[in-house]
């Protein structure tokens, strides 16, 4: 019952519903001295982040850039560690406006057992830009790295958010040359009421005096708190960069078009001939329970489900272990010999 107690009142404190110093301790049990050292706790773990983060991004990972129609696509490799327990291959891809470094602190907890990538797609990152995106040639990105990267014959890709969009087609086309496809919180509505959303165009692009003005205004996409700000920094670190202007966003304004979310998804995700899985966060602003069964009626009888407890879209930023054990255990279920 007390921590129950703590998370109201840390809630209500949250929301500024109450003024800890004058709320009457007696009905939460809880002193004004405790949440007092709460938001201590807060101040020191931004300070220095948790161990197995420190761990993460000591890992080694190499930098590649690759050709795929007169565009340098980049990606980052943390090669497997094991000689004798190889699993496989891991594709991650990031979200809109993202870049590989939405994995970095992810990709070392897979790399014991599998070669790891992480791309940029194409206008994000550290890739080049084109005159016109689409699925079909972001298809060609993900092979191409795939191969460029050597991940092997058992290869399977994770696609978070508009990722997991553009992993569909992937899958859809190169299926037979995949194991599987895990989609994190990536959303795939029947296409009558797709085309009655409304959906934010987020190629607007600002210029900044300096590094610390442009960080400041980095925000996740659609807006959600996270308590993790460590990760929050560390992606915005690698999001912005310095050009003659000012520091702005490192991607291109004309690959975040509306347009992006318009292609066939649901046909593509019904397509697949490879293994499914869908992961969200149980508090997603773009997964509701509607979503998930729809994308369940297209997927395979018996494909895995999986909603992770008080995450939000950005689930691996809310709830960083739990994904990983998730992914873990489906990679498990596939590989029947992961552990």
């Amino acid at each position: 019952m007390s921590s129950v107690r703590h998370r109201i009142i840390n809630y209500l404190w949250k929301i500024r519903l109450i003024e800890y110093k004058n709320f009457s301790p007696w009905l939460l049990n809880v002193t004004g001295t405790e949440m007092e050292n709460k938001e201590e706790n807060k101040k020191t773990k931004k300070a220095k982040p948790p161990l197995w983060f420190q761990w993460a991004m000591s890992q080694q990972s190499s930098s590649h850039l690759v050709d795929v129609g007169n565009c340098p696509i980049h990606y980052l490799l943390w090669k497997a560690t094991s000689k004798t327990k190889k699993q496989g291959g891991l594709l991650f891809v990031h979200g809109g406006g993202g870049h590989s470094h939405w994995w970095s602190f992810l990709a070392p907890f897979f790399s014991n057992d599998f070669e790891v990538a992480a791309l940029d797609l194409s206008g994000m990152g550290e890739s080049g830009h084109r005159a016109e995106y689409s699925a079909e040639i972001r298809s060609e990105e993900l092979l191409k790295v795939i191969e460029d990267a050597n991940l092997g014959e058992n290869v399977f890709v994770i696609g978070h958010s508009f990722g997991g969009l553009t992993a569909t087609k992937f899958a859809q086309k190169y299926g037979k040359l995949i194991s599987g496809l895990i989609l994190a919180d990536s959303p795939i509505r029947p296409p009558e009421i797709n085309a009655k959303r409304k959906v934010r165009r987020m190629g607007n692009k600002k210029h900044y005096a300096d590094y610390k003005t442009a960080l400041d205004r980095f925000r996740l996409m659609p807006e959600q708190d996270c308590e993790n700000d460590f990760l929050v920094q560390h992606i915005g670190h690698h999001s912005i960069k310095e050009e003659q202007e000012g520091w702005t966003w490192k991607f291109d304004g004309k690959a975040m078009h509306n347009r992006r979310f318009t292609e066939p998804y649901h046909t593509y995700l019904e397509e697949i001939s490879c293994k499914t899985a869908l992961v969200y966060g149980d508090e997603s602003s773009l997964l509701d329970i509607k979503t998930v069964n729809y994308m369940t009626s297209l997927m395979k009888e018996g494909s895995p489900i999986v909603g992770i407890p008080e995450a939000k879209h950005h689930l691996f930023l809310d709830q960083p272990i739990a994904f990983i054990a998730v992914i873990r255990s489906i990679l498990h279920q596939w590989n029947n010999k992961l552990f």
